[in-house]
């Protein structure tokens, strides 16, 4: 990677964030702030670079990967939601939140990748 990727993914990165932020302030619809919140700038600034330099099969792997992060972000806003409401304690609940991501995750994709290995289709 060089700085002038790492310069792309920070200006995408932090265009989508502060996009988001500009909804949220001017928004009467505060639902549409959390909507954008959980925009996947990240996945697809990722696609996009990989695909640029290595190609559409790499850039489909990556976005393949991005699938479990996704189910993992269900899990992490789920989480966040409920340990907030339970302890009122953000930070917590943000940290709870992540844990349970990375967690939710991992065992996604290993439960995928053993089926997988195991031939086992749909009906």
């Amino acid at each position: 990677m060089n700085i002038q990727d790492l310069l792309i993914r920070f200006l995408l990165g932090g265009t989508a964030v502060m996009l988001s932020y500009i909804v949220t302030v001017i928004s009467p619809w505060k639902i549409l702030a959390g909507i954008f919140a959980a925009f996947p700038a990240v996945m697809l600034t990722a696609v996009l670079m990989v695909g640029v330099s290595s190609g559409s099969k790499k850039a489909a792997k990556i976005a393949q990967g991005s699938i479990y992060g996704m189910i993992g972000g269900v899990v992490c806003v789920s989480t966040v939601l409920a340990v907030l409401k339970a302890s009122h304690n953000w930070i917590l609940s943000i940290f709870a939140g992540l844990v349970l991501w990375l967690a939710s995750s991992i065992v996604i994709s290993t439960i995928r990748e053993r089926v997988r290995k195991l031939g086992i289709r749909r009906a």
